[in-house]
């Protein structure tokens, strides 16, 4: 019998597989489209624009610690800034950021997204806020300071004692206690204090960190130029160190205001008035220190210069001119009450004033001129802090 040739019978059609394929085509369509379609719609709830804020360009929401996704998002959702809590706590969970939300109060800008708000969650970026207590300031300013931050709650118990906070700016969070703040305020300047204490040199007349205090106090009121520190530290430590009276105007107000601003100038009668803080009228330290100093003027007087000066006025620039003898310092005065009749439009006088509550030191006793540094002269029965070391520089 003869062999059919191949390919001359009739074709043979495959109806089966063609039927599959065009279902797999149309399957495939369908679940692209379905895809593009879930594709848009998270796009849509991620990256659309987000509810506008309810006044002004922000929102602020506080985020408590400890808080989980479900919390968060109904805050957010509470505060306005999201619409869906569902859909927070999904997107979170699908971008994995369910697991790294932090806590902290947010700026929210109006229109935000919700990838947008994830983001400031994720990122962290809170608000940072601060509360500043600058140096010199009393400690009941800074009462005032915190009670003016409308930020903190609480009421803070007792005006704590004066010396006992540490001057320097303090991140404070929304809703935080007043009273937290000052304790914050506390544990510094015991931190910053012990540091430098150990730091202190051999020509330091303080005897102890409360006379630290009290003595770097006067310093940070008498002076606001950083670079004087030091030197007005040496007079006052020349003043203890030969009996002389620190004779320090701000010591006259602290006994007045107890810490707050005088507003007005000295009146003679409270430059002779008797209190324990008129170091015009008592020998040696006050009892307390009369503001909270800074760091730069607790290490002046725990290591001063060694110099001579036992005076200082005022130069007209805004800084201080020092004078070993009461001579010089007499000129020095008269200079400065120039400048004050020149400013005041006033004609010039002949006699230069004498600085009010500045006399000459009368002349010492032997007994205390001998046990006394031969650069000054001790007044009578002047009380005199002693130290170990030798007398300031010729």
């Amino acid at each position: 019998m003869a062999r059919k040739p191949i390919g001359t019978g009739p074709a043979r059609p495959y109806p089966a597989r063609s039927g599959r394929m065009t279902a797999l085509l149309a399957a495939g369509a369908t679940f692209g489209g379905f895809l593009l379609v879930a594709l848009i719609a998270i796009w849509a709830v991620l990256y659309a624009p987000g509810p506008s804020a309810r006044s002004g360009d922000t929102t602020i929401v506080t985020l408590p610690s400890g808080a989980g996704v479900n919390a968060i998002g109904a805050q957010l959702k509470a505060s306005g800034v999201i619409r869906s809590t569902d859909l927070f706590r999904a997107a979170a969970s699908l971008t994995g950021a369910d697991r790294r939300l932090r806590a902290g109060e947010y700026e929210v800008p109006s229109g935000t997204s919700l990838s947008g708000v994830i983001a400031l969650l994720v990122d962290g970026k809170v608000v940072r806020r601060f509360v500043t207590l600058p140096e010199g300031w009393s400690s009941a300013q800074a009462v005032d300071i915190l009670n003016a931050e409308t930020l903190l709650t609480g009421t803070i118990e007792t005006t704590p004692d004066e010396g006992s906070l540490w001057p320097e700016t303090y991140e404070i969070s929304r809703g935080a206690s007043r009273q937290s703040v000052i304790d914050r305020m506390r544990r510094a300047r015991d931190d910053n204090l012990a540091r430098l204490w150990a730091q202190r040199g051999p020509g330091s007349v303080v005897r102890s960190p409360e006379e630290a205090m009290i003595l770097a106090s006067i310093v940070e009121k008498e002076t606001g130029v950083a670079s004087e520190r030091p030197r007005v530290a040496a007079v006052f430590s020349n003043r203890l160190r030969s009996g002389m009276r620190l004779e320090s105007d701000p010591t006259i107000v602290y006994g007045i205001t107890q810490g707050r601003p005088l507003g007005r100038g000295i009146r003679a009668s409270e430059l002779a008035a008797s209190t324990p803080y008129n170091t015009y009228q008592i020998d040696g330290l006050p009892p307390t220190p009369i503001s909270n100093p800074g760091a730069a003027s607790i290490a002046a007087v725990l290591n001063p210069p060694r110099t001579r000066d036992i005076f200082f006025v005022a130069d007209g620039t805004g800084g201080h001119v020092f004078a070993e003898t009461y001579e010089q310092h007499l000129a020095n005065v008269a200079r400065w009450r120039a400048i004050e009749r020149q400013r005041a439009g006033l004609p010039p006088e002949a006699v230069a004033p004498v600085a009010p509550g500045i006399s000459p030191v009368p002349n010492a006793s032997p007994d205390s001129a001998a046990t006394a540094p031969d650069a000054y002269v001790v007044p009578p029965g002047a009380k005199v802090i002693r130290v170990p070391q030798a007398a300031p520089a010729q």
